[in-house]
């Protein structure tokens, strides 16, 4: 066994003793853990526009979306947008990539009368498209794409947030493991 694989299995020795636990982790009795059942109870409110539509799709499959027998306990809310810059630009002025950036600013709601919020965050990405000399239907296709890659990372982000957020908020109430 040579010094790098040696290193590597000490690491992977020592990160439970630093108190690492997947986010994810099931329960001793193979339950979902708290962040899985924390995410299950997760409605995302309606979005406006195909890319927000995209989004709410994500979101839906990330978090368990359609888990039957979980009652829903918080409402998410995302503002999303997508902006786009023309970066090939050619010498006659012709756009030929542009670079679109996506944000999505989203707050964690209690489902009560009042709808306390818990927590919030944003999310960035960053996707390119090319414009050439192409077909409507060409370019339509790869612009529903690039919507899409943009979507499902801006919903991996959104997901990992909260599930950090649960994670934390467990681990802090009394008597939590995390």
């Amino acid at each position: 066994m040579n010094r790098r694989s040696m290193l590597g299995l000490a690491g992977l020795l020592a990160v439970p003793g630093c108190g690492f636990r997947p986010m994810y982790m099931e329960t001793a009795s193979g339950n979902p853990g708290v962040a899985q059942r924390e995410l299950a109870a997760v409605s995302v409110d309606l979005l406006p526009d195909r890319p927000g539509q995209l989004l709410r799709q994500a979101l839906q499959q990330r978090l368990g979306g359609g888990s039957s027998g979980v009652s829903r306990k918080y409402d998410l809310g995302v503002n999303y947008t997508i902006g786009g810059e023309g970066i090939g630009i050619q010498g006659d002025n012709s756009v030929t990539r542009i670079r679109l950036i996506a944000h999505g600013a989203w707050t964690l709601r209690r489902q009560d009368p009042a709808r306390s919020p818990l927590t919030s965050g944003s999310s960035r990405a960053i996707d390119g498209l090319n414009i050439l000399n192409q077909q409507f239907f060409a370019a339509d296709l790869e612009q529903e794409v690039v919507q899409q890659r943009l979507a499902d990372a801006i919903a991996d982000q959104i997901v990992a947030q909260l599930a950090a957020y649960f994670r934390k908020r467990a681990a802090a109430a009394p008597g939590g493991t995390g």
